[in-house]
């Protein structure tokens, strides 16, 4: 098995370390891409961040089913990377992550008062890293190891507005899809997925347990695959449609 383990938009690779440590131990080939220099750089973004994807795969071992992976913001992501990387997909796993909404950008799927409040953060058309979004000492909630606390910060990257406001390519994915719920936060993406007929499991813990508790999410993310990846589906191997 081959899988992509893309961050969120809003952090860096650190996130997914431990987890990609955990299953290339169990046998698994892992990519990890970086994609904070296509985020942060000019736009088209979401182009950029696909080249990223299919640069970090090129040089890993080929053969395997391929099955791309991604964390809160880069849920909404994996389809148009899919459909644009020209890299043969097998599934996409979403964890604790926004679904696709083909066509629209972050602005327009935000919760809530969620878009103002950023656009009051930004400065200069830029925002301030991810854990100033929220209250003092939320972040540190969550990652209780110092260490580990100071390698997540110090890759946060300084989003530029306009990343946020860049709609996602209109593709659609027809192949199989999984969802991991962390968080009760994202309980509604969880239960649409199911809806759409999705496998869905949830090892609840907070949004950053892929960083905290990444056993169980290397455990459940194996047993997605499991399911997703059939005999027929490594024969073909699928893109966005």
């Amino acid at each position: 098995m081959r899988l992509v383990l893309l961050h969120s938009p809003l952090v860096g690779p650190t996130t997914w370390a431990p987890v990609a440590h955990l299953l290339r131990r169990a046998g698994a080939q892992v990519v990890v891409p970086d994609i904070r220099a296509a985020v942060t750089a000019r736009p088209p973004y979401q182009s950029a961040i696909s080249r990223s994807v299919a640069e970090a795969l090129a040089a890993a071992p080929d053969g395997a089913p391929l099955v791309l992976v991604g964390h809160s913001g880069a849920g909404p992501l994996l389809p148009g990377i899919a459909d644009t990387s020209g890299i043969a997909v097998q599934a996409l796993i979403y964890v604790d992550a926004g679904l696709p909404r083909p066509g629209t950008n972050w602005f327009e799927r935000a919760p809530g008062d969620r878009a103002e409040h950023l656009r009051r953060l930004a400065a200069g058309g830029v925002l301030p890293p991810w854990d100033e979004w929220f209250e003092t000492g939320a972040v540190d909630a969550l990652i209780s190891d110092p260490e580990l606390r100071s390698r997540f910060r110090h890759e946060l990257p300084r989003l530029p507005v306009a990343f946020l406001a860049e709609p996602t390519p209109p593709a659609v994915w027809a192949g199989p899809s999984g969802y991991l719920l962390l968080s009760e936060g994202y309980r509604t993406d969880a239960d649409k997925a199911r809806g759409n007929g999705w496998p869905v499991l949830e090892k609840l813990s907070h949004h950053l347990g892929i960083l905290t508790q990444p056993a169980d999410v290397a455990d459940a993310l194996n047993s997605l695959c499991r399911v997703l990846v059939t005999d027929s589906g490594r024969r073909s191997p699928r893109r966005g449609q």
